[in-house]
């Protein structure tokens, strides 16, 4: 059982770095073409949108998976598969499930309340510079913590025998 959740828990960080990076190269690029009010029209429509069962089990799966992959490492043996392990589990926790609730849920939120259809030419630009340069940092932030997290992850899983933990 160890094993599997232990690959559950690196698929599912996988997958979750792989969304956040994926938007990083293809998303983003895309919409700083975009004029102010579509450009917070399809934030506002994407953030609504990826609040779904999908996207909840990937990314709150890979806390839970790697907080029980700690767990049961823990039980087996207190080597570097745990400590890498929690590793993971403390980076993503804190650089991506962290950054996101402190920084990027509170500004889609912000952005979900505000009527664009509302709002004149000079507000719409205010109103995305506001919001798209703060947003992007925090997503690139997490995108580089779900990135470490898997990695360690993948350390974790090699033989231990196998692994130098002197760089740590």
């Amino acid at each position: 059982m160890k094993t599997t959740i232990s690959l559950l828990a690196l698929l599912s960080t996988g997958l979750s770095a792989g969304l956040f990076y994926a938007w990083s190269v293809s998303v983003i690029p895309g919409t700083k073409r975009m004029a102010d009010q579509s450009y917070l029209e399809a934030m506002q429509q994407i953030n609504r949108a990826i609040l779904n069962p999908g996207f909840f089990a990937i990314f709150f799966g890979a806390l839970l998976l790697m907080l029980w992959s700690s767990y049961l490492e823990f039980k087996a043996d207190i080597g570097p598969s745990f400590f890498f392990t929690l590793a993971a589990l403390i980076v993503y926790l804190a650089g991506t499930v962290g950054v996101t609730a402190a920084g990027n849920v509170p500004l889609n939120e912000a952005l979900d309340l505000i009527e664009l259809n509302k709002l004149g030419a000079s507000e719409l630009k205010a109103t995305r510079q506001a919001y798209e340069l703060k947003w992007n940092r925090l997503h690139n932030v997490r995108t580089v913590f779900s990135v470490i997290s898997f990695v360690l992850l993948l350390l974790a899983i090699r033989n231990p025998a196998q692994v130098n933990t002197t760089f740590i």
